[in-house]
């Protein structure tokens, strides 16, 4: 039967053409190693888009091949993202953290030909480069004033080649299913997984992530992304903007320095922001230190790892702020759940019932199938009560690791996403933990999570972990470590004595342990791994 409907293609090609045509004004803000603050607008952007294409078929590339970047989140990286995906190829952010045998690794998975490498991350590549035999050559992400030495080999200046190209360009018409991008897991065990993005999947990923109870983004707001782009596509915040024509404002390197991002926010008038929670709580110190105030600046969302209260309120109650969870992987693109906006009825629940559904994960978005399932995969009530291991299906899931081997779905198509979590009646997520990192004492299950947020909630308490150590008598018993602020002083016991009457007694750690500080993954979460290797031989205290 023939279809009633047009079938025009969902790729980033039509996203651009709409961005340019419908909101050429709107802008786009860098912060930059050689220029503080940038200015060029959406119209401007794709001009420069086009001459980078142009560059790219003259360094000899075809549809299909991959181009890694290794970069800040500022306009030269934006124009990367569109010039390679709307070309036909593929766009490889890489994440400069990660460990140099991690980067040779997936730059050689992944069969890079070229590597776009920021001004400040070439001195990364330099030893790694007769590692790194698919790749041609190396373009650096600078004017010719700025370039730095290097011993790169084939090296170019990205300005230099945008200055000879043309601006007229006619990009190709593909199938919406051809590949994107292409991002790598952080590999916390074994090496990590390439995850290939489609233009399909990128594309139903931004309508579902503009929606009023999501992200919210519109033609009035101008957002400020600082989850970097080099993991997870910047949370897709660069072609949600230009979607909606909202004004873009990139932080560069400065994305973790609480007083730029304070200064981008109160004379740009950012209105919206995306980061994970170690960013919100340098923007609190600057605030604090600097007794200024973020007056434009409505909400934030938060990812990457559970937000403790403590954030949520101050921003709150001190800078009317709306601070925004959500949940998500590299392996969905990166959007599972969101805690936007309430419903009448949740706003007529008590405070403090509305407090705890704050520090959720939100409700699933339209497009994503969530379901939690016991230890015989039987699939769970949502009760509130019930916990399971989550599974996720959609059109923007990971179907397949790219040249991986092993399986990536259980036998019902369904993927596992390494988290616990139980769903109340509403529809709220509340993750208790990683599968990996859930703590089984005396028989029952223990909250690492959970504990770890109770304890960031103390006024003393910088960071705090929670891992599960061997215990001759209960199996395993949760052992706290604390990072504490600058100048606070606490003791063992009255760290302990914290938990009382806010969690059960048998979950209160078995001991805890003052650290100057917490090792974190190359995304910037806690390394559980590394923390009981180095625990595993703890010597618990009589009891």
């Amino acid at each position: 039967m023939m279809t009633p409907m047009m079938t025009s293609q969902l790729t980033i090609n039509m996203l651009m053409r709409h961005a340019e045509k419908v909101h050429g004004n709107t802008e786009i803000v860098s912060v930059t190693a050689d220029n503080p603050r940038h200015r060029q607008t959406y119209r401007e952007a794709f001009r420069r888009v086009r001459r980078l294409a142009n560059v790219l078929k003259a360094l000899g590339l075809e549809q299909q091949d991959t181009v890694a970047t290794l970069a800040w989140n500022d306009y030269r990286h934006f124009e990367i993202y569109y010039a390679v995906s709307c070309s036909g190829m593929i766009c490889h952010t890489i994440n400069p953290r990660l460990f140099p045998e991690q980067i040779e690794y997936i730059v050689n998975h992944a069969r890079d030909q070229w590597v776009f490498v920021d001004a400040t991350m070439v001195k990364l590549l330099e030893p790694l480069q007769d590692k790194l035999p698919e790749v041609k050559g190396f373009v650096v992400l600078s004017d010719e004033a700025h370039m730095p030495e290097t011993s790169l080999r084939n090296v170019h200046c990205y300005e230099a080649l945008l200055a000879e190209a043309s601006e007229e360009f006619e990009f190709p018409e593909f199938d919406e299913n051809t590949p994107s991008a292409l991002c790598y897991t952080s590999g916390t065990t074994g090496n990590p997984k390439g995850v290939l993005y489609t233009h399909r999947s990128t594309i139903l990923h931004c309508y579902a992530s503009v929606a009023p109870d999501v992200f919210g983004l519109s033609v009035r707001d101008t957002t400020m992304p600082i989850v970097p782009m080099f993991h997870v596509n910047g949370w897709a915040v660069v072609y949600s903007a230009p979607m909606v024509g909202a004004k873009l404002v990139m932080p560069g390197p400065k994305m973790g320095d609480g007083e730029t991002l304070c200064q981008l926010i109160n004379e740009e008038k950012v209105t919206a922001s995306a980061g994970v929670p170690t960013v919100w709580l340098a923007l609190l110190d600057y605030l604090k230190a600097s007794g200024k105030k973020v007056d434009s600046l409505e909400r934030l969302t938060v990812g990457g790892a559970a937000c403790p209260f403590s954030i949520i309120q101050t921003f709150r109650d001190r800078y009317q702020v709306r601070v925004q969870q959500g949940w998500g992987m590299t392996e969905l693109n990166p959007l599972g759940t969101y805690n936007g906006n309430f419903s009448p009825e949740v706003e007529a629940l008590p405070q403090a019932e509305q407090d705890q559904l704050l520090v959720s994960q939100g409700r699933p978005v339209f497009g994503i199938e969530l379901k939690i399932v016991d230890e015989d995969n039987n699939e769970l009530p949502w009760d509130g009560k019930s916990s399971g291991a989550v599974k996720a299906r959609g059109p923007w899931v990971v179907g397949d690791y790219y040249r991986y081997d092993g399986q990536t779905l259980d036998d019902d198509g369904w993927f596992e996403t390494g988290d616990v979590a139980c769903f109340d009646e509403r529809g709220y997520m509340h993750i208790t933990d990683r599968l990996k990192d859930v703590i089984k004492s005396g028989g029952e299950w223990i909250s690492s999570i959970e504990l770890e947020n109770c304890a960031v909630d103390h006024p003393d308490v910088a960071e705090a972990a929670v891992v599960g150590i061997p215990h001759p008598k209960w199996t395993e018993r949760p052992l706290l470590l604390v990072v504490l602020n600058d100048g606070a002083s606490l003791t063992e016991a009255e760290m302990l004595a914290w938990f009382d009457g806010k969690v059960a007694k048998w979950w209160v750690p078995g001991a805890c342990v003052f650290v100057d500080s917490l090792p974190h993954t190359a995304t910037g979460k806690l390394s559980k791994k590394d923390i009981r290797a180095e625990y595993k031989d703890f010597a618990w205290p009589q009891e």
